[in-house]
């Protein structure tokens, strides 16, 4: 601690983000990355932006890129909001739209993140448990509240919640911002994003990192009625008119028209996660059901630290996070097949140990 610090540095807990490590034939697992690249469209893009233009700033709105979000999803421009990662653009939406008299609400079991936005911006939040089996009942959301957000499929378990019941949460609350984080909503769950019309409440989250493989590039948006978005917009501009850089817009508005590459990606990772979950079932592994890029599970006999450790020692990195009730899951990403068979492997003879 430093005498020069700001009063609320000492009292944060900052997210910890997966590990980077440079470890020769790493089979990294552990972050949740699409095991396959870009778009082919989107790296052509970038190649063709990058000239002198860069010395030019980007458009402060990423004109182009909204509107093909807006033209993929059945919107107008106006209802999309732009940042730099998901991550971004949840920080925004603390700021501008999660702070009330009453309490934002959130599942105890879920992403890092929403804590550590809420400390730093001043939030008061409770957290809501999820039931023994981790999943989320929104039932138990029906209390007074300013906010809600919720991951849909949530992190780090994967579960997903059906469109009725998120409807339902929204029409229970129409005087609170319902904020669906739908990060991993690609593999399998379903999108929210048909009910904006209907719900002014209603705001939406999604990445370019998982499904589109753009987590080295860091595009985010947000989807929501024009009131929402203006909010979101207000707090951009007193913070960074610029935060979407031009190969980023050129290359982002590339993958999103590029449904073809898309559907075949996503398809590959949905087809070995569920490769996975049998292997992983044989080897006496509890496996949450996913509709994520990643599994969530515990053996029934070995912990997560040892196992953690002991795949480490053979270049396979999974995620542990070190919480009450979760400590021994590890989260595992979705990697090629090739990779997924190099985990099983290490696993096999770790637990023949």
């Amino acid at each position: 601690m430093s005498r020069y610090w700001s009063d609320i540095v000492s009292k944060l807990r900052p997210y910890v983000a997966g590990e980077q490590p440079r470890i020769p034939g790493l089979v990294k697992l552990n972050t949740n990355e699409n095991p396959y690249g870009p778009s082919p469209k989107a790296l052509e893009a970038i190649g063709q932006a990058t000239d002198e233009r860069l010395r030019l700033y980007p458009d402060p709105v990423a004109t182009e890129l909204r509107e093909a979000i807006a033209a993929r999803f059945g919107l107008t421009a106006e209802e999309v909001f732009i940042g730099n990662g998901s991550d971004e653009v949840l920080a925004h939406t603390f700021q501008a739209l999660l702070k009330h008299d009453l309490p934002l609400l959130y599942p105890d079991v879920t992403y890092s993140f929403y804590p550590t936005y809420s400390l730093l911006y001043g939030i008061e939040a409770i957290e809501i448990p999820v039931d023994e089996q981790f999943r989320i009942n929104l039932s138990d959301y029906d209390r007074s509240c300013g906010a809600i957000i919720i991951p849909n499929p949530n992190a780090p378990t994967g579960i997903g919640l059906p469109l009725a019941e998120v409807e339902a949460l929204l029409a229970a609350h129409p005087d609170a911002v319902v904020v669906i984080d739908e990060a991993y909503v690609d593999f399998g769950g379903e999108s929210a994003v048909p009910l904006i019309s209907k719900y002014p409440n209603l705001l939406v989250v999604q990445t370019l990192s998982k499904s589109r493989s753009f987590a080295g590039l860091r595009v985010g948006f947000a989807l929501g009625q024009r009131d929402l978005i203006e909010a979101l917009a207000r707090v951009k501009d007193s913070f960074n008119s610029y935060p979407l850089d031009r190969l980023a817009q050129v290359a982002a508005t590339a993958a999103i028209k590029d449904e073809a590459w898309f559907e075949t990606s996503r398809r590959k990772v949905i087809a070995s996660r569920e490769s996975l979950v049998g292997e992983l079932d044989a080897l006496d592994f509890e496996v949450l059901p996913s509709q994520a890029n990643f599994v969530f599970a515990r053996h029934k006999s070995r912990s997560g630290a040892e196992l953690l450790a002991a795949l480490r020692e053979r270049a396979v990195l999974v995620r542990l996070f070190a919480k009450p009730r979760i400590a021994d899951f590890l989260r595992i990403s979705i990697g090629t097949d090739e990779e997924c068979a190099r985990l099983v492997s290490a696993l096999k003879d770790i637990l023949a140990a």
